[in-house]
């Protein structure tokens, strides 16, 4: 099976389609799949609701997909560094679905294994448990949350091989394998394509029978947040 694909366009061909619900993986602007995601944009594609822990900022990230007015839903647990995010929530423009950040990468792992549904404290006495089944375990209250079944999935990572099987660097890792784990089809990119067998197996992140489609390319890695001081006088 051919999993290499030439450019981010070439890797989404015949998959996107108008309301698609996509899991993105990525924390802040650590390892998101800032290709795909402008493949997406460049496709016009529209009514699409985002699985993603942020999103993103204005310019970069899902927030180029906010700009153009393709995204009408996000299921996020952060949203706070993106101005154009907060004017379509408060405007109504944008629905949002806040989960707990714990609950949100279970959410998405609990799919890409098959299971419907779990019960977590998380949220519980809150209004993140309105309208949710509430059931006792040995005297304390837990919430049922579902598991977020995405039609596609994108995700970024480090390394690959041909065959998909993917190693994340440092915090990149805490969204995109269970982000890549829950969508119908996985398109990854990645920094670089090693060749097969030259990845420790013990040091596979992610196995390759999640990953579908596979893009290597140059990225960005824009920095989020610059703080810096004065230079002090000598």
């Amino acid at each position: 099976m051919k999993k290499v694909y030439a450019s981010a366009t070439e890797a989404l061909d015949g998959i996107l389609s108008d309301g698609m619900l996509i899991a993105a993986g990525g924390f802040g602007l650590c390892g998101i799949p800032e290709l795909l995601l402008q493949a997406i944009r460049e496709s016009g594609v529209k009514d699409l609701t985002f699985a993603s822990n942020n999103a993103g900022v204005d310019e970069f990230g899902i927030g180029i997909l906010l700009q153009s007015r393709q995204v009408t839903k996000m299921i996020s647990s952060y949203v706070g560094e993106n101005a154009e995010f907060m004017r379509q929530y408060l405007s109504g423009e944008l629905e949002l679905e806040f989960n707990p950040q714990g609950t949100l990468a279970e959410r998405m792992r609990a799919g890409g294994c098959g299971i419907p549904g779990f019960y977590t404290k998380t949220g519980v006495g809150t209004v993140i448990a309105d309208g949710k089944e509430h059931k006792d375990f040995n005297g304390e209250t837990y919430i049922l949350e579902e598991g977020i079944f995405a039609d596609l999935s994108i995700v970024k990572a480090w390394k690959a091989d041909d065959t998909g099987n993917l190693v994340f660097r440092k915090t990149a890792r805490n969204f995109n394998p269970p982000a890549a784990m829950c969508g119908k089809i996985c398109v990854a990119e990645v920094e670089e394509i090693v060749p097969r067998g030259s990845l420790d197996p013990d040091n596979i992140h992610l196995p390759g029978i999640y990953v579908h489609r596979l893009i290597q390319g140059e990225h960005e890695k824009r920095i989020e947040q610059r703080t810096t001081r004065k230079r002090e006088e000598a």
